[in-house]
């Protein structure tokens, strides 16, 4: 995907997710739906697969971060709609796997960010919207809790020292009553100690 294709899908799934949630007084309760339908029309008849399927998602997750934030709804609390409404989504279309809630978290807690939205506060909803989501998956709530924390952890890095530290903490305690367990992709090195 170039740049230019990689804008136009989050402007259009800001402006899809905007037009279905405008005027409803609390977004967070049809957001699912809306998510969930705005991934299913962004998925639906593409042959996407392995990192352009990645790339739609996170496009459209961004987007509707983007568009929450347009509506003045704050990105921690609508975490675990998004989160909820996109693997449904990517469910309903075939494509939903441990990636896709990796991936979905790390967009989410990006997203949070490039809003001023509360990066901890939207990583723990997308533990928890990943949670929700395990058992429609196939996966155990752990093995979801461990993919979407270590999916916010990631983009956490990819943002600031300080963001780690936030996201850690408030994944530090269970959530839903699970045990979240954070699998780290990159090893220790020496430069870093704190990785790892």
């Amino acid at each position: 995907m170039t740049p230019r294709e990689t804008k136009n899908l989050i402007t259009e799934a800001k402006d899809h997710l905007v037009a279905a949630i405008e005027g409803m007084g609390d977004i967070t309760g049809a957001l699912a739906d809306a998510v969930s339908n705005t991934i299913v029309h962004t998925l639906k008849g593409t042959r996407a697969a392995g990192a352009e399927l990645v790339t739609l998602v996170v496009d459209t997750v961004t987007g509707v971060v983007h568009g929450v934030a347009d509506v003045g709804g704050e990105v921690g609390s609508a975490a675990r709609s998004i989160m909820v409404g996109t693997l449904h989504g990517t469910q309903t279309v075939g494509k939903a796997t441990v990636e896709t809630v990796s991936t979905t978290a790390g967009a989410l807690v990006k997203g949070a960010s490039e809003v001023g939205g509360n990066v901890a506060e939207t990583a723990k909803g997308a533990v928890e919207g990943a949670i929700a989501s395990a058992r429609d998956l196939g996966i155990s709530a752990e093995d979801a809790a461990s993919a979407a924390a270590s999916g916010a952890i990631q983009a956490a890095g990819e943002i600031s020292s300080t963001a780690v530290d936030q996201v850690r903490n408030v994944l530090a305690k269970s959530i839903s009553g699970v045990k979240v367990v954070v699998k780290e992709p990159f090893k220790r090195t020496r430069d870093n100690p704190r990785q790892g």
